[in-house]
């Protein structure tokens, strides 16, 4: 099922496009990251989802609802942490999360007892928020977040201060969360190896501007030969095959033992024809998984590539 549907969104603050025609969608059941630069436009994309900035143009759609026309049916189905928690220091955790359960219906003790605990933070709740480590401050935040069972979880880099066993941890609970609730998760995060084990599906922005996508499970391999691939090339001459590579405006590395290029599958075997044409000796070419630091740095640092 669909629960976030942005639509051309575009966001001009001080005559400045933050944003720019945005348009994608999350589904029940998965976890979609968001990825781009410092001042890409990731948070202010969350915080016009969240409702906290207004829409210049297209719309956004929560389970159906429109955030302008429906703001508040939209919003009973979405929580969310963006940037740092927004808690009151001279009260517990607890008493944040009575303050944030009494603007709802129908959330009790036994909820805000249930979401401290599943956040692991049952044995300090009771513990002023004043006391707690920035971590502490992001595992309350998230309860908040989770308190009136939202359908769409919406979180900005929620792994701020955090240790690895709480990343984790973070990661275990989003994944129980999506799979076994059917919650959609969208986050954003600067930690990118974390985000290729926890999701299903990437976006990148840049400059305002989706610029790609990428599935974490799998790809269609019926357009296998317009994917882009990592390739090692091992030669009688490696560094007259870089410097080849380097002519041909490719984006191409040299390492003690092997050339790597970044390229189309389809491109290969021109390219091992040229090499040939040029007298080289090539004893082996293999492919290797790209990662997503690889997609990342390809699409913004300029790269016309499509990554997949």
């Amino acid at each position: 099922m669909e629960l976030l549907k942005v639509e051309h969104l575009t966001k001009v603050i001080k005559k400045k496009t933050i944003i720019n025609d945005l348009s994608f969608t999350i589904n029940s059941g998965e976890i979609v990251g968001f990825l781009g630069p410092n001042g890409a436009g990731k948070t202010t994309t969350i915080k016009v989802i969240m409702g906290l900035f207004s829409i210049t143009n297209g719309s956004v759609r929560i389970c159906g609802k429109d955030i302008v026309t429906e703001f508040e049916e939209a919003m009973k189905n979405v929580g969310g942490i963006v940037e740092n928690p927004d808690l009151y220091k001279r009260m517990t955790g607890r008493g944040n999360l009575r303050y944030y359960a009494s603007m709802y219906d129908n959330v009790g003790e036994n909820d805000i007892s249930q979401v401290a605990e599943l956040v692991k933070m049952g044995e300090r709740i009771d513990d002023k928020v004043k006391s707690y480590s920035l971590g502490m401050r992001q595992r309350v935040g998230l309860a908040q977040a989770l308190l009136h069972k939202p359908r769409l979880l919406v979180l900005d880099e929620p792994t701020n201060g955090l240790d690895p066993i709480g990343i984790k941890e973070l990661r275990d609970l989003l994944k129980y969360l999506a799979k076994k609730a059917g919650t959609g998760v969208f986050i954003s995060s600067h930690l990118l190896s974390e985000m290729e084990i926890m999701c299903d599906r990437i976006y990148i922005i840049d400059n305002g501007v989706l610029i790609g996508e990428k599935s974490i499970n799998g790809h269609d391999d019926s357009q296998e030969e317009e994917h882009i691939f990592k390739y090692s090339f091992i030669t009688n001459n490696n560094e007259k095959v870089y410097s080849i590579f380097k002519s041909m405006n490719t984006n191409c590395s040299l390492t003690e033992s092997e050339v790597q290029l970044i390229m189309k599958r389809s491109e290969i075997p021109d390219i091992i024809k040229s090499l040939i044409g040029e007298g080289i000796d090539i004893y082996a070419v293999n492919q290797k998984q790209r990662s997503l630091e690889d997609d990342f740095i390809s699409m913004t640092t300029g790269s016309k590539s499509q990554i997949r």
